[in-house]
């Protein structure tokens, strides 16, 4: 396989992964901005969540303070960013243009037909009234397109590439929504393990589509140390750290079959992912949530770098 569809294969599923995530942070700082204590708070739900999506020196550049309207212009419709949800779903359809022989039909439908709604629905009428609908209708869009992926496309390397693209961006994304709660500092007068700190954490989970999986598996009260073990360590969790991993493993083992690479990268996943499948939560906890969170981000990017390398993404 060329590089360059290589490439766009990878970066379709990117961005499409990132389109959901953008619309499960919105969806976080909108429903934090809404808490009943909301007027006895100095909130920071705002810039946090911009620090989360990894924009806020974009952001800065355009605006003095952030705030429902200007976080969800900037991170839902600017089209000078890139990594906004507008960008997200050009950038991919985009993509799959140019590698349009190797996508089945579904597939190429549900980018294109997306882009088209978004433009004709959504990109002049969006308010704060239907936000919410928007976030809902950008999550059930991008899981049209993963169902039409898994479904319906041969198991190659073009299927490898895209859920290759697909796993390290939601590695980075759940790390960066679960640090959410560590940018969002608790009220005056507010407690740790209190109304405020219960509501925060289940919004984490809500975010992610978790909160219902961890009253399953912990039949418990929300305690932070288990919503961390459930996002980080738990491999029954989709978007957990660990699960994520695994996957991002399978499709460089069987890319760097197929290419005949076997590199940086394959070592890097392998490795990160031994260490998060042999870590218990206590460990992560006796280093910090924050700084471990960080840590990873940085070995992803790592990650992330060496992948664009061996394959020539960069050409």
């Amino acid at each position: 396989m060329l590089s360059r569809t290589a490439a766009c294969l990878y970066w379709m599923g990117r961005y499409m992964e990132r389109a959901e995530n953008l619309a499960r942070v919105l969806e976080v700082g909108y429903r934090m901005d809404q808490m009943p204590s909301r007027a006895h708070k100095d909130g920071n739900e705002w810039d946090s969540l911009i620090v989360a999506a990894a924009c806020d020196e974009g952001f800065r550049e355009q605006y003095d303070d952030a705030n429902l309207e200007t976080v969800v212009s900037y991170l839902g419709m600017d089209e000078a960013n890139p990594s906004s949800i507008r960008g997200c779903l050009e950038i991919a359809r985009t993509n799959a243009r140019a590698v349009r022989p190797a996508l089945t039909t579904e597939i190429w439908e549900s980018l294109n037909d997306s882009w088209l709604e978004f433009n004709s629905k959504w990109q002049h009428s969006l308010k704060e009234r239907n936000l919410l609908d928007f976030l809902d209708w950008v999550k059930t869009r991008t899981m049209i397109f993963r169902g039409a992926m898994h479904g319906n496309m041969l198991r190659d390397e073009a299927y490898s590439f895209i859920n290759l693209g697909t796993y390290v961006e939601r590695a980075d994304n759940t790390a960066r929504i679960l640090d959410v709660k560590y940018h969002i500092l608790l009220p005056a007068g507010e407690q740790v393990g209190g109304s405020v700190d219960y509501y925060q954490w289940s919004t984490i989970l809500r975010s992610v589509s978790a909160l219902g999986s961890y009253h399953w598996l912990y039949r418990d009260a929300i305690r932070p140390w288990m919503v961390a073990e459930l996002l980080i360590l738990r491999n029954e969790m989709p978007r957990s750290l660990v699960y994520t991993l695994s996957q991002v493993v399978k499709s460089l083992e069987t890319t760097s079959r197929r290419q005949q690479i076997g590199g940086e990268s394959l070592r890097l996943s392998g490795r990160l992912h031994s260490q998060l499948s042999y870590s218990k939560v206590e460990d992560v906890f006796a280093v910090g949530l924050h700084e471990y969170l960080t840590r990873f981000l940085e070995q992803n990017n790592l990650l992330a770098d060496a992948i664009a390398e061996e394959y020539h993404f960069y050409l």
